[in-house]
C-alpha cells in the first residue's frame, strides 16, 4: 500500500486525514487538533480543505451543541 504524505511536516498521510474525517473532524482546524497537520509549514491546508470536501460532517451537531467529539481521535495518529 503506498502511503501518500498530505502533510510532510508531521508525516501525515492522506489515509490519516480521511480516518479523522470520517471520526468527526469536519475542518482543516480539527484536523489539526487531532493529528497537527497544517500547523507548522501551512502547505497542506489546501489539500486537507480538498480531502474534507463539503461532505456533510456526522459530528457537527455535537460541536454546535458545544459537545467534546475529538477527544476520541487522540492516538489515531500512532494507530496508522
Amino acid at each position: 500500500m503506498t502511503r501518500v504524505f498530505v502533510c510532510s511536516c508531521f508525516g501525515v498521510t492522506e489515509a490519516q486525514v480521511k480516518q479523522h474525517a470520517e471520526n468527526g473532524a469536519c475542518t482543516p482546524r480539527q484536523i489539526a487538533s487531532a493529528c497537527k497537520a497544517g500547523t507548522d509549514c501551512g502547505s497542506c491546508v489546501r489539500r486537507i480543505q480538498a480531502l474534507l470536501g463539503r461532505g456533510s460532517c456526522p459530528r457537527r451537531e455535537l460541536a454546535d451543541q458545544g459537545s467534546p467529539v475529538l477527544a476520541e481521535l487522540q492516538g489515531l495518529d500512532e494507530a496508522a
